[in-house]
């Protein structure tokens, strides 16, 4: 099944902003979230570690929880594994996020239902850094 069509993952990319909250993002390079906020980054985006170590990465203030983030946050990308990323999902929608992306191999039927059900955008199962390059 696709979560996230095509015009989901476009408007998401092009359109809906530029202040990305990585969830799971830390400053341990070997990780895929590392890779690919790196990636964001260079596409224009803000990246915004979001860890319990709340870590300073790739030059940005982290911080431990999405809700201590104190600035408005566009997309929340999600780098936990499917039991924790529904928690994640509904966190996004309490801060007022307006697309949720959750990485390959995470999904949760239920709380794609729950977050596009309460306004946002949402993928599920795709790498924002591997759509980035195709989009023109």
């Amino acid at each position: 099944m696709t979560y996230g069509d095509e015009a989901a993952v476009r408007m998401i990319l092009r359109d809906t902003g530029d202040t990305w909250a990585v969830v799971g993002l830390s400053n341990n390079t070997a990780r895929a979230a590392y890779g690919v906020a790196r990636v964001l980054q260079r596409a224009g985006k803000r990246v915004v570690p979001v860890h319990p170590k709340a870590e300073t990465v790739l030059g940005e203030q982290g911080y431990a929880t999405l809700a201590e983030i104190p600035f408005e946050v566009d997309v929340v990308d999600v780098f936990v594994n499917s039991g924790l990323a529904g928690e994640v999902a509904d966190q996004a929608v309490e801060v007022g996020a307006k697309a949720v992306w959750f990485q390959l191999d995470v999904i949760d039927e239920a709380a794609y239902r729950r977050t596009t059900a309460a306004g946002l955008d949402m993928v599920m199962d795709r790498c924002p850094a591997i759509e980035l390059p195709l989009l023109d």
